[in-house]
């Protein structure tokens, strides 16, 4: 099992999950062109897809997956609510999920929960191949014990550290949006996502991955010192999707 990041950010998120011979795509927050660029420094290509999964309607995750999911004959798998954006409208397949109900595409067995975000069903996921489990929850204002459940005990994180609390209060965003990333259905900030984590089950931990980190209101030093912090580990030891680069695939084993 093994995952990667095509990017981070408010200017785009997509992830690729692989188990056996099935590869999808989490959000495609780029356009259908960039995604493919950004696959192909993964050694992967549209075609190698089975599937996209959506977290929610917002336009830096959902940007290119009309276009490529038409484009590649893909399948979309998203809640009801966020299928009523209309740029979901335009697809003739879509694989409609409850946020309490596991399903499975093809290898990859897919858990979703839902999440406090602005959106109007959001979700997140935590994937396995039957022994093991990714958890990714970005996109989320504040934690839930069901949240908590959910993520305890997974071998690899993809966590959200959007911003330090400082830097977005003294920065240049204005006070409603301020307000917004801060609040309960906005961004988890640095301190949070390590709050969140001190309260999880972390020992078969193998990868911890600080991911939609605000590039006006973050450093990816302060989001590696506030993971690692509360893990007791390296700072190198926490990595970084970042917002042009992306990540690497990790392994799972």
């Amino acid at each position: 099992m093994r995952f990667a990041s095509l990017g981070s950010g408010s200017r785009g998120n997509g992830m690729l999950v692989e188990v056996g011979a099935t590869t999808v795509l989490v959000d495609c927050g780029f356009s259908a062109i960039q995604a493919a660029k950004r696959m192909a420094r993964l050694g992967k290509r549209p075609e190698d897809l089975d599937a996209i999964v959506v977290t929610h309607e917002h336009a830096d995750h959902i940007g290119g997956v009309s276009v490529l999911a038409r484009r590649h004959k893909l399948p979309v798998y998203l809640t009801p609510g966020t299928a009523r954006h209309p740029k979901m409208a335009e697809l003739s397949e879509l694989s409609l999920f409850n946020c309490h109900e596991p399903f499975a595409i093809g290898d990859i067995a897919v858990q979703p929960y839902p999440v406090p975000h602005d959106a109007f069903e959001p979700c997140q996921f935590v994937f396995g191949d039957g022994a093991l489990r990714l958890g990714l929850l970005t996109d989320v204002g504040c934690w839930t014990p069901h949240i908590e459940a959910q993520l305890s005990g997974c071998d690899a994180l993809m966590l959200e550290s959007n911003h330090d609390a400082v830097m977005l209060a003294q920065g240049s965003y204005p006070p409603s949006l301020k307000r917004r990333v801060a609040g309960e259905q906005g961004h988890l900030s640095n301190a949070q996502s390590a709050r969140l984590l001190s309260r999880l089950d972390c020992s078969k931990l193998q990868h911890i991955v600080a991911a939609h980190l605000s590039e006006q209101n973050n450093t990816a030093e302060l989001a590696q010192e506030a993971l690692s912090h509360s893990l007791n580990c390296e700072t190198a030891w926490v990595a970084v999707a970042d917002q042009n680069q992306g990540l690497d695939w990790r392994e799972i084993v």
